[in-house]
């Protein structure tokens, strides 16, 4: 089994240790397994690839229990989430990224891809069950993914049909009511062995661990969760591979995270909310190689989705404020002000429903052997690229029993790409890739208050990566590459804001030099990297809270000038024996913004120019070991943390740092296995989204952080029984 995983502050000790009298690899590391980053376009080695890119395999995603991306994602290097749902869909990578989406059109800087269907923005629907590994890839990715992957992307690759059936079912029970029912099923259709299946299936069921005090219910945040994927396989001739995928996953989530007092766990609210998301999609992947001189390679998507997000956004009920005292400051028609004791009265729900259909479909022509260039020592690829993304949303919010907002919008967006990249060897070990992307795009938007929007814009990024093998140990790399992200615009801005009805494309220049190393003969791997990220019209998310109407927002994003990211990325993974394996990360990250002054509630300027950026923690780091006997005992313990950070573009609220500790113990059988497994050991209690306003009409709208944290402390038990 091979691994490629992270470690701490103690990587560096033990690469210090080792870095001196360099082995080469010895004839058996060649027979180990090698791992492939599949979202390049010729799903390369992963010691090969010239960026920084971490790989989460099905070995590690099963030793440590992961039953979601959100158990994974605190093990990838300079990398951060936005806890603003009930589950992750807003990833931020070396300190780039969204951290919500209240309004306006989906533009991400995140990508985030299953199996080649495109679900940037919306990725809650990720579980982890039967699925063949993680990858992240770093920084720009502007010649593969184009305008939705400024800072780079998320691809989740499930386990493709066997040659051979094979079957297996899962069941995990846990506190908090936890229930997770999970089967799959893979192997020839026919006689023949042309035609291939695979099928997974899980249901995750558990209470979300919110106590409602007011409804005396808890499950107001619970999580009902369905995936289910589908693939099929056709080698329809010795030349023509067709790769059916399907997908769907339906899930229904409470949403109820958030306290005034930020005990974290016993609200108040009378109207619990939801975050639900139904996805529905399909890829189809064809491969032609009869030709001599190049293969042609087909991906078509389709997904459809209906999102929902709402919330009781007073967090408390009408019984909570009777009983507080408020200034009578406005009459019934919002004039005057007063200053008499009355029993508060505030109640505010708001609720966003969507629905978003993506197709995409790409063709490219990749050279075969015989079809290189330039005597036989340049690969290389053309192709095109078309996407067309609509949204419909309709927007509520009602304060104190009249509508706050209502807005309905319709929004699409078409983009046309062109692309190529050229992988040269040029001889000595030198090898020198280069990738061009231009890229289209054409968007209109409408919404029932008036705004309407028809940008149109050309964009074009790529990469050039000189990379050099020193020896069969080592390679090291060198990597510029261009990024961009589509310019939009905000709707129903104030007047005194209307200056910011657009903003403009941001773009990155990404560079980094990077080694990867294997040491002891194989036994340890090592990825390195260091990088410095020069961002030009940063695009930054605001908002103001209106000072008449408390409950009201005024979101916008605008353009921030320019800012510069640096910093550091180490992988390692060490084979201690044959029954210990040794994994860990650490990441270093350096933030500034540019020149950037932004308009508070008061209408005074606040200077931002110097901080850092939100969600982006100096440090991240993760550490885990996994120990087999050969009688069949299985134990792994892992840890992860992150340094502090702040919350928002648009306060200096920030979280503290924290450092979580999970274990699995067990006992592994030819066909059977037993578990007991232990997250957030230490009952660690760490934020993962704040906001600073005013909610509190007893403290006059005073301004005041709230928290929402992270899930507590949980044991469970899992058998797995798998017939191969």
């Amino acid at each position: 089994m091979s691994k490629f995983t992270k470690l701490t502050p103690l990587s560096a000790a033990i690469l210090a240790a080792l870095s001196s009298p360099v082995s080469a690899v010895s004839a058996a590391e060649s027979e180990i397994e090698r791992i492939l980053v599949t979202a390049d376009f010729r799903a390369i080695e992963i010691e090969k690839a010239p960026s920084s890119v971490t790989v989460i395999d099905q070995q590690q995603i099963e030793d440590e229990g992961a039953q979601h991306f959100e158990d994974v994602l605190n093990s990838i290097a300079n990398f951060n989430w936005s806890g603003g749902s009930s589950r992750p869909k807003y990833f931020q990578i070396r300190g780039v990224g969204e951290q919500e989406q209240y309004q306006g059109a989906p533009n991400s800087s995140v990508g985030y891809v299953i199996d080649d269907i495109d679900l940037s923005g919306l990725g809650m629907v990720s579980s982890m069950y039967d699925m063949q590994q993680v990858e992240v890839l770093r920084g720009p990715q502007g010649t593969r993914y184009g305008a939705n992957a400024l800072a780079g992307l998320i691809y989740l690759k499930s386990n493709d049909p066997t040659q051979d059936f094979e079957h297996g079912a899962q069941v995990s029970l846990a506190n908090d009511d936890l229930r997770t029912l999970s089967g799959y099923s893979s192997g020839p259709v026919n006689d023949t062995g042309n035609l291939l299946y695979r099928v997974a299936v899980e249901q995750h069921q558990q209470n979300g661990y919110r106590d409602n005090v007011y409804l005396g219910k808890d499950d107001t945040n619970g999580r009902d969760e369905l995936s289910a994927r589908a693939k099929l396989r056709w080698y329809a001739s010795d030349d023509l591979q067709f790769d059916l995928t399907l997908m769907h996953a339906d899930f229904d989530n409470g949403y109820d995270a958030w306290t005034l007092d930020n005990n974290g766990f016993d609200t108040l609210t009378d109207l619990p909310g939801t975050d639900n998301q139904k996805t529905s999609g399909a890829g189809l992947k064809v491969q032609y190689s009869g030709f001599e001189k190049f293969n042609i390679t087909s991906l078509t998507s389709l997904a459809a989705t209906k999102h929902q997000h709402a919330y009781d956004g007073d967090w408390a009920n009408p019984d909570y404020w009777a009983s507080k005292q408020c200034t009578d400051d406005y009459d019934s028609n919002g004039n005057g002000q007063y200053d008499d004791l009355i029993a508060c009265e505030y109640d505010y729900i708001w609720d966003k429903k969507g629905d978003r259909d993506t197709w995409t479909q790409e063709f490219r022509l990749t050279s075969t052997e015989s079809g290189k260039l330039f005597s036989q020592s340049t690969d290389w690829l053309v192709g095109v690229y078309m996407m067309n993304l609509q949204e419909s949303n309709d927007l509520y919010s009602e304060y104190n029993t009249y509508p706050d907002e209502v807005l309905q919008s319709d929004y699409e967006a078409t983009n046309f790409a062109l692309f190529a990249q050229t992988d040269s060897d040029l001889g000595a070990g030198f090898a020198l890739s280069v990738g061009l992307r231009l890229e289209g795009r054409d968007s209109e938007y409408l919404d029932s208050n008036g705004d309407e929007f028809n940008p149109s814009e050309t964009m074009w990024g790529g990469h050039l990566a000189l990379s050099k093998s020193l020896n069969e140990a080592h390679q090291t790399y060198a990597r510029i590459a261009r990024g961009y992200k589509a310019g939009g615009f905000n709707m129903t801005l104030p007047v005194e804001l209307s200056d910011k009805k657009e903003f403009d494309t941001e773009i990155m220049y990404n560079y980094e030099i990077g080694v990867k190393s294997q040491w002891l003969e194989g036994e340890v791997s090592s990825n390195f990297a260091v990088f410095f990220m020069d961002r030009k019209d940063q695009q930054v998310s605001a908002s103001q809270q209106d000072p008449n109407r408390p409950q009201r927002f005024v979101l916008y994003t605008e353009n921030a000038g320019s800012s510069e990211n640096y910093g550091a990325e180490l992988d390692v993974n060490w084979y201690a024996s044959e029954n210990i394996q040794v994994y860990g990360a650490l990441g270093w990250l350096e933030t500034a913004y540019g020149d950037y002054l932004y308009q508070d509630k008061y209408g005074s300027l606040v200077d931002l120019s110097g901080r850092e950026l939100a969600h982006s923690p100096n440090y991240t780091y993760s550490l885990g070991i996994s120990y087999r006997n050969d009688s069949g005992w299985f134990a792994n313990l892992n840890t992860n943390g992150k340094s502090d950070f702040y919350y928002s573009d648009s306060n200096d609220s920030q979280s503290e740092a924290y450092n979580l500790v999970n274990t699995k113990i067990g006992y592994e059988s030819e066909n059977w296995s037993l578990y007991l497994w232990g997250k957030n050991l230490f009952d660690e209690k760490f934020g993962v989204r704040g906001f600073y306003f005013g909610n509190e009409p007893d403290l006059g709208w005073a301004d005041k952080q709230y928290i929402r944290y992270g899930d507590p402390q949980q044991f469970g038990l899992t058998f797995n029984y798998q017939v191969l």
